[in-house]
């Protein structure tokens, strides 16, 4: 496999076809074969917790899918072909390479963290295959792959929200509570840690622009067992708040540890370790007030273009259908879908990916997580979602451990706010 992801996909039907004749098909065969979707995403590993929701959105889209789609005039059949990443940048190139060479797939679909978008992103623009990506920032999927911002790309797009929309948020929540505006960061030694620590472009200068001063010990190893020298070097430096994009397992053990040494910040707002509330359960009851930022929940007043459900609607479908609490990746894993089914039905030729791939440039469409349009991104071929802040606050005796409450929505007034933003107990 490692052969063909060096190998064009043009390139390898241009060969297949000129040394046999069968590969020649009828074009009524062509017209019948279904659109075939391919779905990389981490359903194992340390990012898991992104794909919790993945079984569940599948089913759903599936069943919208059921009767196929109209391109052209006529209805299409769609497959879905889904590969784990198993939150490994290399796995997530390889299972993109099956898919483009092996599978044929007309439209790749990624989601969850540079890891797994950045691979398959760059597989896809070398093959010359379309693929849309999410829950990643901006930056470290258009940066992290030496995105050119007078050129962009030819087949891969991503929408999400970028660093500037997360410090936007983080400092509107920090500033409504009492502290010496400094800044303890964890900056892991990966794609996010990268790019939120970028002297540039990352938060560092973002934050320093509303008064707050960052504080970093340096990019540690992802799975680190020790983080008593970082812990020591926010305490020397009286670090009142501690941000940063840590994976789930580095938090717990950060957070744990930072209890343990006696570091208590008056405010942690973290990013992807704690967005989910299997995160905040392995901290049994240290997660409370942590905070973080909220890209989609049940209360965004906004509906799906390919169901018709509203997002209370589709939260509240994903906890009776699991028994599991709603999370952030339901709405940004279904609008993937949204998206797809609205490229294919725009889409001039769906045989032809330069068409397909023009379809997605020019698409400005509604969805669950709420309006995706690519002619007006901060650089080519990026699409920025709404934001607003959130803390996690124990119920108490309630049917979860946790509840994430939005406590900030002055980027996204649209979004209800349902409390205040509160210290560290």
């Amino acid at each position: 496999m490692g052969s063909l992801s060096n190998f064009s996909r043009r390139s390898f039907l241009k060969t297949a076809a000129a040394g046999s004749l069968t590969m020649l098909a009828k074009p009524a065969v062509a017209e019948n074969k279904p659109i075939k979707i391919g779905y990389v995403t981490p359903k194992t590993g340390p990012l898991a917790v992104f794909a919790e929701a993945d079984d569940f959105i599948l089913a759903g889209v599936r069943q919208a899918f059921s009767k196929g789609i109209k391109i052209g005039g006529t209805i299409r059949s769609v497959e879905i072909v889904i590969k784990d990443s198993q939150s490994s940048q290399n796995r997530a190139s390889e299972v993109a390479s099956d898919l483009i060479l092996r599978e044929g797939v007309n439209l790749m679909l990624v989601s969850s963290a540079p890891e797994t978008t950045n691979p398959v992103s760059d597989q896809c623009e070398l093959n010359q295959v379309p693929c849309i990506s999410t829950v990643a920032p901006w930056q470290s999927w258009f940066l992290g792959r030496g995105g050119d911002s007078k050129k962009g790309f030819k087949y891969t797009y991503h929408f999400f929200f970028g660093l500037e929309d997360v410090m936007t948020v983080y400092a509107n929540m920090w500033d409504t509570i009492e502290t010496n505006k400094v800044v303890g960061a964890l900056f892991p030694n990966d794609s996010d840690g990268a790019a939120w620590s970028n002297p540039q472009s990352g938060i560092p200068p973002l934050l320093e622009a509303r008064g707050y001063r960052v504080i970093s010990f340096g990019q540690y190893k992802d799975l680190s067992d020790d983080f008593s020298s970082m812990i020591n070097s926010f305490k020397a430096d009286d670090c009142q708040i501690v941000t940063g994009p840590p994976i789930p397992p580095d938090l717990t053990t950060f957070w744990t540890q930072a209890r343990q040494q006696g570091y208590r910040p008056r405010i942690a707002t973290i990013g992807k370790a704690i967005l989910f509330p299997r995160s905040l359960e392995a901290l049994g009851g240290a997660g409370q007030n942590l905070s973080c930022e909220v890209w989609w929940s049940p209360s965004h007043p906004f509906v799906s273009s390919l169901t018709g459900q509203s997002a209370r609607t589709l939260g509240d479908s994903y906890t009776a259908a699991t028994g599991r609490q709603w999370t952030q990746p339901v709405g940004f894993a279904h609008a993937l879908f949204e998206l797809a089914a609205d490229v294919l039905g725009r889409a001039a030729d769906v045989s032809d990916p330069d068409s397909i791939a023009e379809a997605i440039g020019k698409t400005k469409a509604q969805t669950v997580v709420g309006l995706i349009d690519f002619s007006n991104g901060p650089v080519p071929n990026v699409a920025r979602t709404r934001l607003v802040g959130g803390q996690w606050r124990m119920t108490n005796g309630g049917k979860f451990p946790y509840d994430l409450v939005i406590v900030s929505n002055a980027t996204a007034p649209e979004i209800p706010m349902a409390g205040q933003m509160q210290k560290l107990s």
